[in-house]
């Protein structure tokens, strides 16, 4: 196992640099065995079948503390690169004098694509592919097909495995791309993975792991718990500085409230330090379980002003088809769109959603003027409606494909209106006459790449529209006949791992004037010169858009697929008088 780690990392990292002399730390009596201490059992498996890396071959071990009974679901520690660390002999241990539960340990290799009759050097290492990258991709490999296949398993005594499935009782580790891997598993989901060790992480720039370090002061903290460990002589390559970039990490992490531990040496690129600290850094990763690991309080100034202490999402509703559209009356009161089924749900009293309209005709952008009248854009019929207070229907225009409405206080609507992604889009202004004017796009080149959400500053100078198909907000100035000038790309949003575009899609600005963007990765926070300050990663699925609601809109609500949730802020959205 000592040579086959030593070959990952010469695998992993083909710049190979000229290391210190040689390391020497004081050993942990947990790192060797005892003779009173009983033995867990050790068992190794391959797996092939993977539909997350279809075609992948790869080794896994699976450890049994003697202590563990089947009766109980155990916790778990899961680890990149096999077994590593003196692992099981650490666990024996650490067990036995009952500083940590008692842990199924999982040790998984990287995935290799083998060549069919042919030299097996030459086989495909998909090594960097999984460990690297940002995004759910490992995460879901290990949480889908890894765990369920190792609870398929037995011990050599006849004990079925069992695996916690809370958040609490799983940890995860890793040396250097195996760290940010490990990371990035409890970083995209923590109800998973709440315990972290990495050891000389890859917290550079291979794939992506140097964005860490802007995007966790910019998160709304998540319950992680990280142990961190690296040398002052790790690499200085053409990816980064290694040393520097772990560093980093740790004052980000302080910076955003997380509970973080170091530990700093001098050494290189190897796994000498952190097998020496590793029993060091269970005890502190599992230290006081089974209390959970709790968030922290960030230093981010957007975010404390943002988010109410204590108050976190709540569902409103869910099983639609796929919802848009939200939107608040003058007083408050939220609709919001289940666009395939074709009906409007509006948000009654009770906090509870209930059907006012049997066909919005498959509406999608929804505004509320400042008399109370709500205007949506129907995507079957290509047509702009008002509904007034009783809910009578009034055509506003036809034959306009659009997508999302706002409403000015003067009357004017503003509809964006896309033609794909690689056509410019165009936008319309509808002024309170019906006349339609072209306000940006149309025959013009120059239109956004699928123009969607929008919304005015607070003084309704400025009109903010949401570019789907990039990572831009696009800012216009409005002159007083309604037309737009003076357009440039106003905001710069983060992107995911997995698309070349943030997909913004509905905004809202609130009564500070600070931009709420629904993206691929949540609900990004401008300030007022276009710069995110703030993400906040929404339950489940990607928002589509949002709207302030609730008696003093400090309310946000919310759409996410088949659902749609709401969160009481400290700030208050712009109502529609």
């Amino acid at each position: 196992m000592k040579k086959l780690f030593s070959l990952l990392f010469f695998l992993g990292h083909l710049s190979v640099v000229a290391q210190p002399a040689a390391e020497s730390y004081p050993i942990d009596s947990a790192s060797i065995e005892q003779a009173n201490v009983p033995k867990g059992e050790v068992m190794k498996f391959t797996f092939q079948d993977s539909k997350r890396f279809p075609g992948t071959w790869r080794e896994y071990w699976i450890y049994v503390p003697a202590q563990y009974r089947p009766d109980k679901p155990a916790c778990v520690y899961v680890n990149q690169d096999g077994i590593q660390w003196k692992a099981p002999t650490v666990f024996d241990n650490l067990i036995h004098r009952k500083e940590m539960p008692v842990t199924i340990g999982v040790f998984v290799m990287p995935g290799k694509v083998r060549v069919v009759d042919g030299d097996p050097t030459h086989d495909r290492l998909n090594r960097s592919f999984e460990y690297d990258g940002l995004g759910e991709a490992y995460a879901r490999f290990i949480l889908d097909e890894i765990l369920p296949e190792v609870e398929k398993q037995k011990t050599s005594d006849g004990r079925s495995i069992r695996l916690s499935k809370s958040g609490n009782d799983r940890a995860i580790g890793g040396s250097s791309s195996g760290a940010v891997c490990a990371f990035t598993a409890a970083w995209e989901h923590p109800e998973a993975f709440s315990r972290v060790f990495s050891a000389i992480g890859t917290y550079v720039g291979l794939r992506g792991g140097d964005r860490y370090a802007t995007l966790i002061r910019k998160y709304e903290p998540k319950p992680i718990r990280v142990f961190l460990q690296d040398g002052t002589n790790d690499l200085n390559n053409f990816v980064g500085d290694w040393w520097k970039a772990n560093e980093t990490i740790d004052r980000a992490l302080i910076f955003a409230g997380y509970e973080v531990q170091h530990v700093w040496g001098e050494g290189g690129h190897s796994g000498q330090h952190g097998t020496a600290i590793f029993p060091q850094a269970m005890r502190w990763l599992w230290k006081d379980y089974p209390k959970p690991v709790t968030t922290g309080q960030t230093k981010n100034p957007f975010l404390l002003d943002i988010l109410q202490p204590n108050e976190g999402w709540e569902l409103v509703g869910e099983g639609y088809s796929f919802t848009e559209g939200p939107a608040a009356n003058e007083a408050g009161e939220v609709v919001f769109q289940d666009v395939l089924n074709g009906k409007t749900f509006k948000v009654d009293q009770t906090g509870k959603p209930v059907s006012i309209n049997t066909d919005s005709k498959k509406a999608a952008g929804t505004a509320y003027s400042t008399t109370g009248q709500r205007y949506t854009v129907s995507s079957r019929t290509n047509a702009v409606y008002r509904y007034d207070r009783s809910e009578k229907e009034t055509v506003v225009v036809e034959g306009l494909s659009g997508n999302d409405i706002t409403v000015a206080k003067n009357g004017n609507l503003y509809i964006t209106s896309p033609d794909g992604i690689d056509k410019p889009s165009t936008i319309y202004l509808i002024r309170p006459d019906g006349q339609k004017v072209v306000v940006d796009g149309g025959e013009a080149p120059t239109g956004l790449k699928l123009a969607n959400g929008l919304a005015f500053t607070p003084d309704q100078r400025q009109l903010y529209v949401a570019e789907s198909a990039s990572h831009w907000i696009w800012a216009y100035q409005v002159l007083p006949d309604g037309q737009l000038t003076h357009k440039q790309r106003y905001g710069w949003l983060h992107v995911p791992d997995t698309a070349e575009n943030a997909w913004p899609d509905g905004l809202k600005c609130d009564s500070a004037g600070r931009v709420y963007v629904a993206t691929r990765l949540g609900i990004q926070v401008l300030d007022q010169t276009g710069r995110v300050n703030a993400i906040i990663p929404t339950p489940t699925g990607y928002p589509s858009n949002l709207c302030f609601g609730g008696k003093n809109f400090d309310t946000l609500y919310v759409t996410c697929g088949a659902k749609v949730y709401r969160r009481k802020l400290k700030v208050r959205g712009l109502s529609p008088n």
